[in-house]
């Protein structure tokens, strides 16, 4: 077994689904992961998610550089079609990606292409990732913070590998507006791995789960979209987050008040999922409370604060 742990805010819910994702993540490409945090002197600034898994490799970096290369796949119902007029933005992506049917698709059939679901592939996991849970059909909070005419595809090719500008003449490519998971490993991949939810290149149309680069108009005074501003934040945090989530969703207390928990002990996955839920009444977990916030018709992850 192989184990290595990075830096977490706790007080942050895009670190926290985060680590869970990073959990998910190394059971999947690895097998027998486990992780766990631990706040051994109670200092926030000190506390550290642990994760183990099967082998000798370091299972945050297979991670990384698993999401460095990841192609993404649109996930649709076999025979879909949209019972409206897609929009322009919508048929761009769905061509731009590469589409793939299903038999069965868990909640019915969405009206747009912005709502479907998307599959992480790569050469070391032919079979993929699946990033769905607000489409699963369940009874549990979708947790689908984005709106308007962004999709999971889109928001997750500008976090994966970055939003490159319309080729000026001359070029085959165009400049790179904003850096993915792959800039970021190839550039500074030592970094990454020591510290891959404090390594932050500017973003734009994240899936609002790092409240380091959520805002609001009235809380900044000004809103950073209309004067092309940019926010600084961590593609991984949202990719892992959204995977994070897959599988188990923090208490909904009211309609936009919501609390987590974290745990010290080293959990496999299938307890680790019902310990972030608030299912386990451990004797060492520490539960946490945030508002989600909106920001025109998009919703956000606030600071957490400690119960």
């Amino acid at each position: 077994m192989a184990e290595t742990s990075i830096p977490v805010d706790l007080t942050n819910p895009g670190h926290v689904f985060a680590c869970l994702g990073f959990l998910e993540a190394a059971d999947i490409l690895l097998g027998d992961a486990q992780g766990g945090f631990d706040w051994a002197d109670r200092a926030e600034t000190t506390v550290r998610f642990s994760l183990s898994a099967q082998g000798h490799e370091n299972p945050v970096a297979v991670v990384l550089e698993f999401l460095s290369v990841a192609e993404i796949k649109i996930t649709v119902p076999k025979g879909w079609r949209p019972n409206k007029e897609p929009k322009k933005h919508d048929m761009q992506q769905a061509e731009s990606g590469s589409q793939e049917e299903v038999a069965e698709f868990p909640s019915g059939s969405p009206d747009t292409a912005s709502a479907m679901p998307i599959r992480l592939v790569g050469q070391r996991l032919p079979e993929g990732i699946v990033l769905s849970h607000w489409a699963d059909g369940s009874s549990r909070n979708d947790f689908k913070l984005y709106s308007g005419n962004r999709s999971a595809f889109g928001i997750a090719s500008r976090m994966l590998q970055g939003k490159q500008d319309i080729p000026r003449k001359g070029q085959n490519r165009g400049d790179m507006l904003t850096k993915g998971v792959a800039q970021l490993w190839e550039e500074c991949r030592e970094e990454l791995v020591f510290q891959p939810f404090g390594t932050l290149t500017a973003m734009g149309g994240s899936f609002n789960f790092d409240p380091c680069c959520s805002w609001t108009a009235i809380g900044i005074g000004y809103s950073p979209d209309n004067q092309g501003h940019q926010v600084a934040g961590s593609p991984v945090v949202e990719v892992l987050a959204a995977l994070g989530l897959q599988n188990s969703r923090p208490e909904v207390l009211e309609r936009n008040r919501i609390r987590y928990s974290v745990w010290s002990t080293m959990f496999p996955i299938m307890l680790a999922r019902v310990a972030m839920a608030g299912g386990l009444k451990t004797p060492h977990r520490r539960r946490f409370v945030f508002d989600l916030g909106l920001s025109g018709k998009n919703k956000i992850v606030t600071f957490a604060q400690e119960e």
